[in-house]
């Protein structure tokens, strides 16, 4: 799977997970909408300074956001 595939992958699954809309994942990393969109459908790709803003309002490390296998969602989460 292509590196901007696996990252869009978790973008949304690390999105959902934290209960979040695309807007207001978008809000938190001060970001459009459209944008995160864009980055879920693999028709942007962010840059270092954009992941790391990303990865801040997801309250999670970065590597997290291009792992190609992500941890399990925990019950405590």
């Amino acid at each position: 799977m292509r590196l901007t595939a696996v990252f869009a992958r978790n973008l949304r699954l690390l999105r959902s997970r934290a209960g979040l809309t695309q807007e207001q994942l978008a809000d938190l990393a001060g970001l459009d909408r459209n944008y995160v969109g864009k980055l879920e459908r693999e028709e942007n790709s962010p840059t270092l300074a954009r992941l790391e803003a990303i990865a801040l309002a997801l309250q999670i490390e970065v590597e997290l956001l291009i792992s190609r296998e992500l941890p399990r969602k925990s019950n405590g989460n």
